[in-house]
């Protein structure tokens, strides 16, 4: 089923718990046809919640951990022991509190230096290719929506005409007034994916999130818009406090 659609809940625990089943649903739907579910993750507030539901039952005990293998979307240029790091948050709060197995959490090496963390990432990518890509084809990508506009590292200003080929950039500079040193995935991978799915939370996205869905199209301004899976489907899950400002 390939389109875009969007579900408002009144809280965020309700959210995450419908959010958790999607996952729980792909994965097992995913490893069925294919023998294996692959997932990229991503950082920030909003997914805490969801990542500590799947670190508990019925999800802990039920899923094919041993046939899951866990990407990340963008990570910030840390150690992966560092506050920041995405890899630590979902490994602290869920990864590794679930059977899942270490040679299949194939994190960004964000203590590397950019360009050699970004070759690194490139050619673990390049061991699951598949379907004539230089990349997986992702069955679940979990990305959010920062209040400037960002989803995964890909900033406002930041370039809108990524080389399609390319699976993998380093992130420099400063964008919306937020220092960025960071390797993201391109508009590329998310878009060759079988299901993205957005978790969006708080009044603070609530301008963004109507810009981005209902404003006109500007890539370059709202980098969200630049997520439009081929043959995939798109989910938006937000909160009633982030839809405060759609129209019907």
């Amino acid at each position: 089923m390939t389109g875009t659609h969007l579900q408002v809940y009144p809280t965020v625990s309700v959210l995450s718990k419908a959010a958790a089943d999607l996952f729980a649903q792909a994965a097992r739907d995913a490893v069925d046809r294919r023998g294996r579910f692959l997932a990229a993750l991503s950082g920030g507030n909003t997914p805490i919640p969801l990542f500590k539901l799947l670190a508990g039952p019925p999800y802990q005990d039920e899923l094919p951990w041993t046939r899951m293998h866990f990407f990340w979307s963008d990570e910030r240029c840390v150690p992966a022991d560092h506050p920041e790091s995405n890899y630590g948050q979902a490994r602290g709060n869920w990864l590794a509190r679930v059977p899942v197995l270490e040679g299949n959490l194939h994190r960004i090496k964000g203590e590397l230096e950019a360009g050699e963390a970004v070759k690194d990432y490139r050619e673990r990518l390049e061991e699951y290719a598949e379907g004539g890509l230089g990349w997986p084809r992702l069955d679940f990508v979990l990305l959010g929506l920062g209040s400037d506009g960002h989803t995964a590292s890909l900033f406002p200003g930041s370039e809108v005409n990524i080389d399609p080929q390319l699976a993998v950039v380093a992130v420099r500079g400063s964008y919306a007034d937020r220092p960025a040193e960071r390797i993201s995935l391109t508009p590329s991978v998310f878009n060759s994916a079988r299901l993205v799915l957005f978790l969006v939370t708080g009044e603070e996205k609530a301008e963004a999130l109507a810009a981005s869905r209902q404003g006109r199209s500007d890539p370059s301004r709202w980098p969200v818009q630049r997520i439009r899976p081929r043959d995939g489907k798109v989910l938006w899950l937000i909160d009633t406090a982030a839809a405060s400002l759609l129209s019907r």
